[in-house]
């Protein structure tokens, strides 16, 4: 019987956050300020100092079409950054901070697993530094100074049917996702339609993860387009002369959070918008930051790679100037069998024909990633002991035959040392030259790059939507907003917008239901399917297994 992550992770000998930094880093302790002991931000003029490094090489970990049997995604990341250590490489992690809403919902947390993990896990799964709360905040104070204007007078003109801006709260909550504020007579304002989405998909995350400095950051909050007037023209946040106590709120939320691995190798965690519903990356000052302190920066991109990876490169890469040097795919037996039609509770037994079917997404990924993006990769399969030699030499024989390397790692069980093949492999492709290339082009418009991306990337015949949605779109490509990337919103277990569609259906149809301008942001998010910014719990969530002892001692966090 393995022991579950949350026992490993209070097992381990944590570095005081003080000593990592100042012996793997070397920053002086005037330039971190600690969270108790093992966490700290990093100050951002520390950051600054750093301009003049040469970059390190950056590799991002992404996956197959998610599934429930699981792929460790976050587990390879932490796993690879300990192997590339173990073979005597500068290396560090940047991942993404947590959300309350799958950690209490039904995904669980994302401090990686088993041997793979970043610490404290505790705190970093349960609000950690109190970035997203920061985040809520600032959000939200812009949701009541809009109410508040109306309520004084209105002398913007704004358009009360026309609010756009939506209030957060990090958990899942399905009975927020449409209400009625202002009931309660005139004191309480006017009433309204309102709704709340979760804080991961808030604009504000996105903003604070794709700024690159507090004036960066103050100057992209003021441009948040929150309502119209009466005459159709957009109101902002600036407008609203709220957005610099916004930037107040953030200011520390800006500053990355330096933690470390089960293995004493440092990590920084910042930021965390899902890539199913937002864009799926972690910040780019941390990144930033992480390739000027190592050699090697192992970085993840939410959910498969038709989402988070293709994210990752079309807005992040785009935005910031990064290029990643080589990419990990990770898949695993049973998630492939998972996609080749076994039900979830057969995953355990051999079945060649299953696995056959099934690698029909494993190719699609590969292929997007070489032939769209132009980026070489490395197929990483999490190997499971209920796993057969057949399969795996199967699976071998058949990525091989794409003209991938790919290679079994065993990370979860033997943390660094278990993906050593992995971190060779990842060096070796570091090396070589690549182009980066992006799915569609600036020029194109909003509605050909949402039409690009469903037949380029998810296999589907063509891209559809209301009369009603198609003149938004048309609007905001004539009002300047053209030249932006797309965001896409839809589910995450299928290249179609049908979760049950598994494999690498198409010739499907992408409905976009819905459109949103994020102009801080700077892209427009296209909802697909029955997507929703406000996810609900499942019928038995994990909250119902999370507990704390008598004595004080976490347990059935996972």
């Amino acid at each position: 019987m393995y022991p579950s992550d949350i026992d490993i992770a209070q097992r381990a000998n944590l570095l005081p956050v003080v000593d990592l930094a100042q012996r793997r880093l070397g920053i002086a302790a005037e330039y971190l300020v600690p969270y108790g002991h093992h966490k700290a931000k990093i100050a951002l003029p520390y950051l600054q100092s750093l301009q003049a490094r040469p970059d390190g090489h950056l590799i991002l970990v992404t996956a197959i079409s998610p599934t429930p049997a699981g792929e460790g995604k976050t587990t390879t990341t932490v796993g690879l950054g300990d192997a590339l250590n173990h073979i005597g490489k500068n290396a560090m992690v940047a991942l993404r901070e947590p959300s309350l809403g799958p950690v209490f919902g039904m995904k669980g947390g994302a401090a990686g697993g088993g041997h793979a993990q970043v610490v404290p896990m505790e705190d970093i799964n349960l609000h950690f530094t109190g970035d997203f709360n920061a985040i809520a905040l600032a959000n939200n104070l812009l949701a009541a100074a809009i109410d508040n204007h109306v309520h004084h007078g209105n002398t913007l003109d704004i358009d009360v049917r026309r609010i756009s801006w939506k209030r957060v709260v990090d958990m899942n909550d399905r009975a927020l996702r449409q209400i009625t504020v202002g009931l309660g007579g005139p004191g309480n304002g006017y009433p309204r339609q309102d709704g709340f989405d979760i804080v991961v998909a808030s604009e504000v995350m996105a903003i604070l993860c794709l700024a690159t400095s507090l004036a960066d950051l103050k100057q992209r909050l003021g441009r948040i387009v929150v309502a119209e007037t009466r005459g159709r023209q957009p109101v902002h946040a600036a407008d609203l002369k709220v957005h610099g106590a916004m930037t107040v709120l953030l200011k520390d939320a800006l500053a990355p959070n330096l933690v470390q691995t089960l293995e004493n190798n440092p990590a920084i965690l910042h930021g965390g918008p899902f890539a199913n519903i937002a864009h799926g990356c972690n910040s780019v000052i941390a990144t930033r930051a992480a390739l000027k302190m190592a050699d090697y920066v192992v970085t993840e991109a939410g959910f498969g790679a038709d989402l988070g990876a293709e994210k990752f490169i079309d807005i992040k890469c785009r935005k910031a100037g990064l290029k990643p040097a080589a990419v990990v795919l990770v898949a695993t037996i049973r998630a492939l069998k998972y996609h080749g039609g076994v039900a979830l509770p057969d995953l355990g037994r051999e079945d060649l024909a299953a696995l056959e079917r099934g690698l029909t997404n494993l190719q699609r990924h590969v292929s997007n990633l070489r032939d769209v993006f132009g980026l070489p990769c490395v197929v990483s399969i999490n190997h499971f002991v209920a796993d057969t030699e057949a399969e795996h030499t199967l699976l071998r024989e058949r990525v091989s035959a794409l003209g991938v390397p790919i290679h079994t790692a065993r990370h979860w069980a033997e943390g660094g040392p278990g993906a050593t093949n992995v971190a060779q492999e990842v060096v070796r492709l570091c090396e070589q030259p690549s182009t980066l290339r992006f799915a569609y082009a600036d020029s194109d418009t909003l509605w050909q790059k949402m039409q690009i991306l469903a037949q380029r990337i998810y296999g589907a015949s063509d891209i559809s939507a209301s009369a009603a949605v198609k003149a938004q779109i048309q609007r905001l490509q004539d009002d300047g907003y053209g030249h932006f990337p797309v965001c896409v919103a839809k589910t995450q277990y299928s290249f179609s917008t049908d979760p049950q569609l598994r494999g690498a259906p198409s010739g499907h149809v992408v409905n976009v239901r819905e459109v949103r301008l994020a102009a801080g942001a700077e892209f427009v998010v296209m909802l697909c399917g029955d997507i929703m910014s406000m996810p609900g719990l499942p019928k038995v969530p994990s909250a119902e297994h999370i507990d704390i002892t008598d004595d004080g001692k976490v347990v059935g966090l996972f």
